[in-house]
């Protein structure tokens, strides 16, 4: 996903929309690395383990696990597992398109 992830970011980067990572692998400097390997522009947390104190909050059951929050801080997408490039965009979008208003 990181490709798709990086065009969001390029994409968007003059408009309402941030893109946060939270990373469950136990090697933190290891997860630098490949940040810098693929060229991950944006935000990325360490969370030390699959069932850290950020998968645990956020009630994640499954990788990947891509949720989309608003402006107001709700969550208004969930999707558990690679979703399609067109269904991600247009939720996106349509977010991206309220806070503009």
């Amino acid at each position: 996903m990181f490709a798709h992830e990086r065009s969001l970011v390029q994409r968007y980067r003059d408009r309402p929309f941030a893109l946060l990572g939270v990373n469950t692998d136990a090697d933190a400097e290891a997860l630098k690395r490949i940040q810098q390997e693929r060229e991950i522009p944006w935000r990325s947390f360490a969370d030390g383990r699959p069932r850290g104190p950020i998968s645990t909050a956020w009630n994640v059951q499954g990788f990947p696990t891509v949720e989309l929050i608003d402006a107001q801080g709700m969550v208004r997408f969930t999707h558990l597992g690679p979703p399609s490039a067109e269904e991600l965009d247009g939720e996106i979008e349509q977010l991206v398109k309220e806070v503009e208003k």
